[in-house]
């Protein structure tokens, strides 16, 4: 008679892919279940776009268009920034990154959960933005401008998830939410987030290009079919490399933290 039961053909490949899936799973549900940190990611940015973009806009389409791309790019910084550098300042600091790094667990897969954690969160931000916009804020777009930007908000977290690492390998515990409060807030501002950057001073028109969110909202108009500025493939250049050379320095970082 034929054996029914299913055969795994790499059984140590399976045991990793598992290892990595709960892990993630288990990143998940401990974030969700921290107030301090899954009240305001979940609930700041549709608030803000609800008062900045729906009630004090309501009847300008164009607004409502525009700080909805741009409140998404908002709402998609605070998981990786929070995620990455707070949680690993704190868990550095106590000891459980030292725990992890010996634990019988695929080597990366402390980083892959919470950047898969960071994932979420970034699509549900954008689910609750979306809703809002579609709904309250009359905003109209083609099934795949709806799809391009969810994609951009779910990918545009890595940058955040890298800076976020950075800060969490060299901050201390105590010290970590205030560094990254003072990066958050003063860099959505300066990258146009909050109010087209037409309608600020040159001076920060010209340092607009200097900050990853900036090249991630100039995405988000472009799929959305606003007027943006620059050239997409720059963008995305930009946000590799800066990506790339965040995690390079948080590896070197850690790896001197022991």
């Amino acid at each position: 008679m034929m054996d029914t039961t299913l055969a795994v053909s790499d059984p140590a490949s399976f045991r990793a892919w598992r290892a990595y899936a709960l892990e993630a799973k288990y990143e998940f549900l401990r974030v969700l279940r921290t107030p301090a940190f899954a009240i305001p990611s979940l609930l700041f940015p549709p608030l803000f776009y609800l008062l900045f973009g729906v009630l004090l806009n309501r009847g300008n389409g164009a607004a409502a268009h525009y700080l909805f791309a741009t409140y998404s790019v908002f709402g998609v910084m605070a998981p990786g920034l929070f995620g990455f550098g707070v949680a690993v300042a704190i868990e550095r600091e106590r000891g459980w990154l030292a725990l992890k790094r010996v634990a019988p667990m695929p080597p990366g897969a402390y980083l892959v959960a919470k950047m898969t954690m960071a994932m979420a969160f970034a699509l549900i931000i954008y689910a609750m933005l979306a809703t809002l916009a579609a709904t309250l804020g009359g905003v109209r777009l083609d099934p795949a401008q709806w799809l391009a930007l969810a994609l951009i908000a779910m990918s545009g977290v890595l940058p955040f998830c890298a800076l976020g690492l950075m800060i969490g390998s060299k901050a201390n515990a105590a010290a970590s939410p205030a560094i990254v409060n003072f990066i958050y807030l003063p860099m959505a501002f300066l990258s146009g987030l909050w109010m087209p950057l037409t309608m600020l001073p040159q001076f920060i028109r010209d340092i607009a290009v200097l900050w990853p969110p900036y090249h991630l909202a100039q995405l988000a108009l472009a799929a959305t079919g606003r007027e943006y500025a620059g050239a997409v493939a720059a963008h995305i250049g930009y946000l590799i490399v800066f990506t790339v050379a965040c995690f390079a320095v948080a590896r070197r970082w850690l790896a001197k933290a022991g």
